[in-house]
């Protein structure tokens, strides 16, 4: 499903702020004012109070109406209060947009954000954006860690239930190669599997790694033959 679609799905609720990624195409998705404004159907974000921050487009058109004070020194390069010029954009979005502009040192990237919220600060525009890329992080580990080609099914608990189950095996894929070079390194001469079965069993043991790991001697432990049980000598 294309990127901008998600907005015909989504029921905004009032107070929440909808952070929308940067799409890497030309088109750049959510920069879809007709759908952000959603002027003929009930969704709609500036009428039910809920906001939305988006990477803006450098070539939408747009005419200043005001330019407020920044502090320059928090990354913040312009705040201003604009309306689109364009017949089309401005006929999906009569309303009027704030514009910020930011710094970030981090990337030495300049970003330009538009937003239907004019109380908060503009630097709190920013970090808002600036959170959705942590979620953008995660999604990117689970595409280049986990083994999820596709979905079974695409209910919450579906979609919660596979991601844990590919979770698990990643952490145990994982442990097992921990557990590898930890033997090599080591130098021991058990095999890896009873390197596993060893550390199953003291998991929640406080023993140092290397005592659990000593080879016990198996021929003292079953000296005493008087109190084995001969199953097939009867």
């Amino acid at each position: 499903m294309h990127d901008v679609n998600i907005l015909d799905e989504i029921l905004p609720e009032a107070g929440a702020f909808y952070v929308m990624r940067y799409a890497r195409s030309v088109d750049r998705g959510y920069i879809d004012f007709e759908r952000l404004y959603a002027v003929r159907t009930f969704r709609v974000f500036t009428l039910c109070a809920a906001f939305f921050v988006v990477r803006t487009k450098e070539n939408v058109l747009f005419q200043r109406r005001y330019s407020h004070a920044v502090d320059k020194s928090t990354g913040v390069r312009s705040d201003q209060t604009v309306v689109l010029t364009a017949m089309d954009s401005a006929k999906a979005y009569p309303d009027p947009l704030r514009r910020v502009s930011y710094h970030d040192a981090e990337t030495d990237k300049r970003l330009t954000f538009l937003t239907n919220n004019f109380v908060l600060p503009a630097l709190t525009i920013a970090r808002i954006y600036k959170c959705r890329w942590q979620v953008e992080l995660f999604f990117k580990w689970i595409k280049q860690h986990l083994r999820i080609k596709a979905f079974y099914g695409t209910s919450e608990n579906a979609v919660k239930t596979q991601i844990w189950i590919a979770v698990s095996v990643y952490a145990v894929r994982t442990f097992r190669v921990l557990v590898a070079i930890f033997r090599k390194r080591l130098g021991l001469e058990a095999s890896l599997y009873q390197i596993l079965q060893i550390l199953s069993v003291t998991l929640f043991e406080k023993v140092p790694v290397l005592r659990a790991l000593q080879a016990s001697d198996s021929q003292d432990d079953l000296s005493d033959d008087g109190k084995q049980l001969i199953l097939f000598d009867f």
